[in-house]
């Protein structure tokens, strides 16, 4: 993902706070903005499913886009809070088509997760399969309960592709804490999974 200029932040700022201050307009100017950027994050995510997978990036995006225009609580204050809400909604989107492809499966041809899986899905260096997106899930929502900042780093690394630079804008902090929480995460998430 290109960096992101001080103009194009305020832009998404400023639509954002229309947005909530109920300018209709506002989210049909904001989509040309941020279509791009969306669907980069989506053709990342979709790079780690498995081969075959039906869900392209830009239904992704489109689906992405819908939800988020439906939000009707929140309260968007900024361009990296609107990316952080994307990201979620792009795990959940994913997660949702895994329990999908799961239940068809009634399990049958499932593999168990290995270490090695883990630590390869986690890097993004592998195509997990249904199972191990939910099992990683799940997994990451224990995360969240101990430490919300380490799942935030997983959730925008992981799910939506983002490097340490761009997950350190995206959740305004510095390099060297993405770094520290993604390796603490990481090192959580295995022996988690392992278990």
């Amino acid at each position: 993902m290109p960096p992101v200029s001080q103009h194009e932040r305020t832009d998404v700022t400023e639509l954002l706070t229309a947005w909530r201050g109920g300018d209709a307009s506002a989210a049909s100017q904001l989509l040309p903005i941020i279509y791009d950027e969306l669907h980069r994050c989506a053709a990342r995510a979709m790079r780690r499913e498995s081969v075959g997978h039906t869900l392209q990036p830009t239904a992704l995006v489109n689906e992405v886009y819908l939800r988020l225009v439906n939000q009707t609580r929140a309260g968007w204050q900024n361009r990296a809070q609107f990316f952080g809400v994307a990201a979620q909604l792009m795990r959940r989107i994913l997660v949702d088509y895994a329990r999908a492809r799961a239940a068809e499966k009634r399990g049958g041809g499932l593999q168990a997760v290995t270490l090695d899986d883990v630590h390869d899905a986690i890097d993004a260096s592998s195509t997990p399969d249904a199972m191990q997106i939910l099992e990683l899930n799940d997994a990451l929502i224990k995360l969240e309960a101990l430490d919300p900042d380490q799942a935030r780093v997983v959730e925008l690394r992981y799910f939506t592709g983002l490097n340490i630079e761009e997950t350190a804008e995206a959740l305004g902090v510095s390099v060297s804490t993405v770094k520290r929480e993604w390796t603490v995460a990481r090192a959580w998430l295995r022996r988690e999974l392992s278990a």
